[in-house]
C-alpha cells in the first residue's frame, strides 16, 4: 500500500514510546514495594472538579447531547470572553472565539487555514514536537531555530529578524513552553509580534499553559497585541480536562468563516457533553478551585527545581508557568556511566524507577543533554522521586 508523503513527513512521537517502555518496566517491576514514578507525562493529576463533573452528568441527562455549531455554544464562546476581561483585562469579542476538539484541533484548523504549501514557520528549538508536525500536516516547513538559557529558551525579535526569509510566512510561539516551562518576555514578544506585522506575516501563539503562570512579569495574553494575533488555548491544563479534548482559537474576525468552514468538514464540531462541563469552568467557586491548584503546581516547583540542581540535573532557566522542569542530565548520567538524555532516561527507569522525558523529541539544539520532568504528579510523589534521586547521585 502506498503511503502518502505527508503522512511520512510526520515523526515518530517518542515521548509516548518512552511511556511505553514505563509501562512495561513498571509492570515486570510490580510487588517490588518500589513504584514506578511517572514525571513524564504533562498531565495534571487533579480532574476536573465537582461543578464541571455535574454540568456534564446534567447534560448527559437532560438529553443535551446533540451536535452543537461548528465554532460552538455561543454561551460557552462567551464565557470564554468574559475569562480574557476578568483575567487578562483584554477584550476579545466572543465572535472572534472557536470551540475546538482540544487545542490539537485548534492548532490543526489554523496552519490548515493559514500555512500553504512551501510556507516557512519559525519556531523555538526546543519547543512541543507535535505543534512542528501540525505544520508539516499543512504542507508547510517548520524552522526550528536554536534557542538558548540566555535567552530563556525563546525567540528573540532579533533571531526572528536573522531567519526571517522569502519563503517565511510566520512564527509559532510557545509561552509558557513545552518542555521548558518559560516564556517570552512581554516587551520581547511585542517587538516579535511588530517585526511579523510589518511583514504581513502570522503571529501563531500557544497559549494552552496561560493559566498556570506564576509570574505577572510574564503571564499575559499575547491576544493584548493587537486584533491579528492567533491565539490557541486549551481546557486541558488550568482546567484539568485532559481527556475532555475542549480547546479554543481565538482569531481575527475575517478568518472566523474560513476556520468555520473547515471545521465543519473536519470536525462537526467539539464535544457537546464536553462544552456544557466547561460552562462550570468559569463559575466563581471553580475558578477559586483552579488558583488553589495552581499554588499547588508553584509550590510542586518550588520544592522540585532547588531539588533537581542539589542532585546534578542544573536546571539553567527557573520555570515561570506550567509543571515542567527543562534540566540538564549530563553530570548524573556521567555518574551512572551513560551519555546524552536517552539513554540516562531509560537508566533512571531501569535503576531508580522514575520515568522522564528524553530532550530528543523537542529539537536537535543541544537537546541530547536535557531531560524533561513533568511536576504535574502529586507533593509525596516529588518527595519520593527526590529521595531515589539523591540515593542515586550518592
Amino acid at each position: 500500500m502506498r503511503i502518502a508523503r505527508r503522512a511520512e513527513r510526520i515523526e515518530p512521537f517518542y515521548v509516548m514510546e518512552v511511556a511505553k517502555a514505563a509501562t512495561r518496566i513498571a509492570r515486570e517491576a510490580a510487588g517490588s514495594g518500589r513504584p514506578m514514578i511517572f514525571l513524564n507525562i504533562g498531565e495534571p493529576d487533579f480532574t476536573a472538579p465537582p461543578m464541571v463533573q455535574e454540568a456534564a452528568a446534567r447534560a448527559i441527562r437532560d438529553g443535551a447531547t446533540q451536535y452543537t455549531q461548528a465554532c460552538g455554544l455561543d454561551a460557552l464562546r462567551e464565557r470564554i470572553s468574559g475569562w480574557y476581561a476578568t483575567r487578562f483585562g483584554v477584550d476579545v469579542p466572543a465572535r472572534r472565539i472557536v470551540v475546538t476538539a482540544g487545542a490539537s484541533a485548534a492548532l490543526q484548523l489554523a496552519c490548515l487555514a493559514l500555512v500553504d504549501q512551501g510556507d516557512e514557520i519559525l519556531m523555538p528549538d526546543p519547543s512541543y514536537p507535535c505543534n512542528r508536525q501540525f505544520v508539516s500536516a499543512a504542507e508547510g516547513e517548520a524552522k526550528l531555530i536554536p534557542t538558548t538559557a540566555e535567552g530563556r529558551f525563546q525567540l528573540t525579535a532579533a533571531q526572528v529578524a536573522e531567519h526571517w526569509g522569502a519563503r517565511t510566512r510566520g512564527v509559532l510561539l510557545a509561552s509558557p513552553s513545552n518542555p521548558t516551562g518559560t516564556s517570552i518576555a512581554r516587551d520581547e514578544l511585542a517587538r516579535i509580534h511588530a517585526f511579523v506585522r510589518a511583514r504581513e506575516g502570522i503571529t501563531l501563539a500557544d497559549e494552552i499553559y496561560l493559566g498556570l503562570s506564576h509570574d505577572e512579569a510574564f503571564g499575559q495574553t499575547a491576544l493584548a497585541l493587537g486584533d491579528d494575533v492567533v491565539s490557541i488555548n486549551s481546557f486541558s491544563k488550568y482546567f484539568h480536562m485532559t481527556g475532555w479534548r475542549l480547546g479554543w482559537l481565538v482569531v481575527p474576525e475575517a478568518l472566523v468563516p474560513v476556520v468555520e468552514r473547515l471545521a465543519q468538514n473536519l470536525f462537526i464540531c467539539p464535544s457537546t457533553v464536553a462544552q456544557h462541563a466547561a460552562l462550570a469552568c468559569f463559575e466563581p467557586e471553580s475558578i477559586a478551585e483552579y488558583e488553589q491548584r495552581r499554588a499547588a503546581f508553584k509550590a510542586r516547583r518550588d520544592f522540585f527545581i532547588p531539588a533537581l540542581n542539589r542532585v546534578g540535573l542544573h536546571v539553567p532557566v527557573m520555570p515561570d508557568g506550567a509543571f515542567y522542569a527543562w534540566a540538564d542530565c549530563t553530570t548524573l548520567a556521567a555518574r551512572l556511566g551513560v551519555q546524552g538524555s536517552w539513554d540516562f532516561a531509560f537508566a533512571l527507569m531501569e535503576q531508580a524507577r522514575i520515568a522522564i522525558t528524553p530532550g530528543r523529541d523537542f529539537g536537535t539544539a543541544d537537546t541530547a543533554r536535557y531531560v524533561r520532568f513533568s511536576t504535574a504528579s502529586s507533593m509525596d510523589h516529588l518527595r519520593e522521586a527526590v529521595a531515589r534521586l539523591e540515593a542515586l547521585a550518592g
